[in-house]
């Protein structure tokens, strides 16, 4: 333990002075699918009855919560009940065609691979008594003037750009499929098979698992503006030690400033109609602990615990690129995407995505940015060697030059956790 030292004094860096000054930060460094560092500082909640950072805490833990949507359709796949290529209209119940492209269909791969030509628009999470369709339909509550479309110059299935609502038809295409809640579903055939304490509604949560989750802060006032005097703002499970009702929805919209903050129920929700709000595109509440079981998962090639998970050829679908960025053909957000799988991305240790700022070391895996969390979860494709990390508030705000990083496309303080977990991994 000794020998990363080094690290532990770049994460205290980070928890304890500006410009990074994160509320909590907890990394897990695995070396030969072993971990030999680990590293839990700061807090999971603030405020009168503050709560440590610990291997337990769990938080929601944004897009990495895709590639479990994607073990759902691999594992449907795997059982014959799907294809990446069958068009989605059929499992939706209407036709989902883009007006600019109509006689191309729109895919399950497209979903999962964000070329399907579907953009988020501001509200992406809608409650459980609306279909989906109501984005679609110029008629539809969601429509939002046809901002869920592209652009009549990005050809569905060609141009890639992220968007969390095409996750959020896959979770309702699970629903169509098994007849199943999306939340329930993926309980019983993903958590449970991963050793995996989490859920998607904090009121679903067993009492030990809520009692151990943390709270997401931003330096924001209510109507959005960033102000870094400001004291820590809890903006997602601010719970306080209440639970909400079993069964309690809200919806999560990041781009929403004043987003819907009534408390909605699942009385007489028919699966298959609408999953957005389960968020299976970011709602996932999970530790960082249980996030190294499905690490281990990916670097076993679908295996875990000598049981397979899904299988090795399924594995390397969602690892192997279905998209790269040839100059032309996507939105990098600003060159930190450039080729996409399925749930899960692959980073050259060159390109102005890399991780390392010494080392030109390639990697699978995702991160996650929403409500203040920033996380993430990669590994040496080829190899036993990776790493996650959780970091729950960011104190500068993402608009401020100060929050740039200098040696990559990521933020600051994507950077400097980054580059220490790989100088860790390069330290033999």
């Amino acid at each position: 333990m000794n020998n990363y030292e080094f690290i532990n004094k770049e994460f205290d860096d980070i928890v304890k002075t500006g410009p990074y000054n994160v509320p909590g930060l907890g990394a897990v460094l695995i070396k030969d699918g072993v971990p030999v560092f680990r590293y839990y500082g700061g807090w999971a909640v603030l405020g009168e009855k503050p709560k440590s950072f610990t291997g337990d805490s769990l938080f929601r833990i944004a897009s990495l919560s895709k590639q479990f949507t994607v073990y759902a359709v691999m594992q449907l796949m795997e059982a014959g009940r799907l294809h990446l290529d069958d068009n989605v209209s059929d499992y939706l119940g209407f036709p989902l065609v883009h007006p600019a492209f109509p006689d191309r269909k729109i895919t399950v791969r497209m979903l999962a691979n964000h070329t399907s030509g579907l953009r988020d628009g501001i509200i992406y999470c809608i409650p459980p008594k609306f279909s989906v369709r109501e984005f679609f339909s110029p008629q539809g509550k969601f429509y939002e003037g046809g901002a869920h479309f592209s652009l009549d110059s990005e050809p569905v299935g060609e141009y890639f750009c992220y968007c969390n609502l095409n996750y959020g038809l896959l979770g309702t295409i699970i629903e169509a499929i098994t007849g199943e809640r999306f939340d329930r579903y993926i309980e019983k055939y993903i958590f449970k098979r991963l050793d995996i304490k989490g859920g998607y509604l904090p009121g679903n949560l067993s009492s030990e698992a809520f009692k151990n989750l943390g709270t997401l802060y931003q330096k924001k006032d209510y109507d959005g503006k960033w102000d870094e005097q400001l004291p820590w703002r809890g903006v997602m499970d601010d719970w306080h030690d209440s639970p909400p009702e079993r069964d309690a929805v809200t919806m999560q919209n990041p781009y929403a400033v004043h987003d819907d903050t009534e408390i909605y129920d699942l009385s007489g929700y028919i699966p298959g109609n609408n999953a957005t709000f389960f968020a299976p595109q970011g709602g996932l509440r999970v530790s960082l602990e249980d996030m190294v079981h499905t690490l281990n998962m990916l670097m076993n090639q679908g295996c875990y615990k000598g049981n397979q998970f899904i299988s090795k050829a399924c594995a390397e679908k969602m690892m192997k690129p279905q998209w790269i960025y040839n100059g032309h053909n996507g939105d990098t957000c600003d060159g930190t995407l450039l080729s996409y799988g399925l749930g899960l991305y692959q980073i050259k240790g060159n390109s102005t995505a890399r991780l390392s700022q010494n080392y030109d070391l390639n990697f699978v895996g995702h991160t996650g940015q929403a409500f203040g969390l920033y996380s993430g979860m990669f590994f040496i494709p080829g190899s036993k060697d990776g790493f996650v990390y959780i970091m729950n508030g960011i104190g500068i705000s993402e608009d401020d030059p100060k929050s740039h990083g200098k040696f990559s496309s990521n933020f600051l303080w994507e950077e400097k956790v980054t580059d220490a977990l790989c100088n860790g991994l390069m330290n033999m």
